[in-house]
């Protein structure tokens, strides 16, 4: 026959033929490649990478600070990084989760969650609804097999008897001729199917949460005026996409008591063991006011958002008289501790002084010591409290409409106070002392100190779907890997005036302990003990 073909061909071309063309492949066309994109985005490989890919890219939120979380770091970043800084801003890595790169990835894995979960759903409904499937013709080619024969004169109902004892171990049956076909482990799939449909529970709880929910922090001074649910009200505030300050609920609350306890011996001395703030609040104007013992994981639930405890502090309470003997502050300035022993950092700035302005920084120390690196903090509690500060002046600045940080002073336009000899003029009062500025500018009085506590009010209206996601998916992923699937079949005939009967099994999965079910099965069926009696139970899945 070769030589045929290579005769014919010569033949063909000499006679003036042309030789076959060599034909392209058709052109998929638009659809064809829309086509081959969906099934390449709803493949499981492209999901585990968009998961993979979803992890990875949440790491730098965690690494670099974000501006939703603590803006005053990402501030200190920039001027740290003068060059890395604001290559990080383009990237969008000072808000990672509210990046486009980071909600495409989003989005694409939603998309191919949804894409891998309806197919296969369809495609399980339609296995759960078929026919456990007849016996393979050789059975001896089977991984697990039993043969065994019984003697002419046993009539007990063979074919019952495995229905019954493949009953009892959760099988599906279907009676075919002369032979039983059985499965089970139905669930292992539906174990997969809702893992995925848990993931996608949880997407949708999230991107819920992010779009619909709002989170912000405040300090608010024990015993001062309080808190009222506003924007302006807080110290930072980030809404969702689709959350405006209207939606915001007018709710209002005041700290009256703070409690708190800390270890006065052994080697954990200084840790706080107690703290709990005594609230008043009201839901609307018009509501009647309610008390709250605010704790650490027991927070206020009031129209549908959060109020937790976050922290404390102290609030020295100071009052500030300018060159003119006018009072240019007075009132509670909240501190901000550095360490566990509550040295806290704080500014307290008189502007409207005159003929000039005031500033001030320093130290609240709760527990003050003169050491060899100077006023410390040696406990937590306030046992000796003391403020060491230091005293800036300058010419009163006029108002650029541009918000400033109360926890840091503008010491470009200031300058700071000596003490006539030459030195810098720092000074450590104790409640109720003052001190006279040089050159009569005024006067610092340590009145006394307040306690603050700082609250996180939060309103994430995803947050159980998403945790029903995460409970599902540990469910179905318990589903996935402890459901065995499994086939059996169990074969009965006549040979040579003898009863012969075949069982034999197969795992749709990792082999576990299949010889020894199909052992026992045909141990069942070999003992003329075994008989039917009564009703056997309905078949399950």
């Amino acid at each position: 026959m070769s030589d045929v073909k290579e005769q014919a061909e010569p033949e063909a071309t000499m006679s003036g033929g042309k030789p076959p063309e060599r034909q392209d492949p058709p052109s998929m066309g638009l659809v064809g490649w829309l086509r081959w994109t969906w099934r390449q985005l709803t493949s499981m490989k492209t999901a585990l990478i968009l998961l993979f890919l979803l992890a990875l890219g949440a790491v730098p939120g965690s690494l670099i600070p974000q501006i939703s979380i603590d803006p005053v770091k990402v501030s200190d970043f920039f001027e740290q990084h003068p060059k890395l800084g604001p290559f990080y801003d383009k990237l969008g890595l000072f808000d990672v989760y509210k990046s486009p790169w980071f909600s495409a990835i989003y989005l694409l894995l939603f998309i191919s969650l949804i894409g891998c979960v309806v197919p296969r759903l369809k495609v399980y409904l339609k296995a759960l609804r078929a026919r456990p499937p007849k016996p393979p013709r050789n059975l001896h080619r089977l991984p697990q097999y039993e043969k065994f024969t019984l003697d002419a004169d046993d009539e007990r109902p063979l074919l019952e008897l495995a229905g019954q004892e493949l009953r009892k171990r959760r099988f599906r049956i279907e009676t075919y001729d002369g032979a039983l076909g059985a499965e089970r482990g139905y669930l292992r799939e539906a174990g997969n199917l809702l893992f995925h449909f848990s993931l996608i529970l949880a997407l949708v709880g999230v991107a819920w949460g992010a779009l619909l929910g709002y989170r912000g922090t405040v300090l608010v001074v024990v015993g001062g005026e309080g808190f009222s649910n506003a924007v302006a009200q807080y110290d930072d505030f980030t809404p969702g996409r689709a959350f405006g300050a209207e939606d915001l609920p007018p709710f209002s609350l005041k700290v009256k008591d703070f409690d708190v306890k800390f270890q006065e011996d052994g080697p954990q001395r200084g840790a706080a063991r107690e703290f709990n703030a005594d609230l008043s609040y009201q839901e609307t104007p018009q509501s009647p006011e309610k008390s709250y013992d605010l704790r650490v994981n027991h927070p206020l639930k009031v129209e549908g958002t959060s109020v937790h405890l976050l922290g404390h502090g102290y609030a020295p309470r100071v009052t500030v008289r300018d060159g003119q003997g006018q009072i240019a502050f007075s009132g509670p300035a909240p501190f901000l501790p550095q360490d566990s022993n509550f040295s806290s950092f704080g500014v307290i700035k008189a502007p409207d002084g005159r003929p000039e302005q005031l500033g001030f920084e320093g130290f609240f120390l709760p527990t003050a010591v003169i050491d060899q690196r100077g006023p410390v903090s040696v406990f937590p509690d306030a046992l000796n409290p003391a403020l060491a500060m230091t005293a800036y002046y300058g010419r009163p600045s006029t108002e650029e409409g541009k918000p400033q940080s109360v926890y840091q002073l503008d010491k470009s336009k200031l300058t700071q106070f000596d003490n006539g000899k030459g030195d810098k003029l720092r000074f450590q009062l104790a409640p109720g002392q003052s001190i006279d500025l040089p050159d009569g500018r005024g006067s610092f009085t340590f009145d006394s100190y307040d306690r603050w506590v700082k609250l996180q009010v939060s309103h994430t209206p995803g947050m159980n779907l998403a945790l029903a996601g995460i409970l599902l998916a540990i469910l179905g992923l318990m589903g996935s890997l402890f459901v065995h699937p499994r086939r059996t079949w169990v074969r009965v005939r006549t040979e040579d005036g003898r009863t012969v009967v075949e069982v034999a099994g197969l795992d749709r999965g990792p082999e576990r302990g299949l010889g020894d079910e199909i052992q026992a099965i045909a141990q069942a069926l070999k003992s003329p003990e075994h008989s039917p009696a009564g009703p056997t139970s309905q078949e399950q899945p």
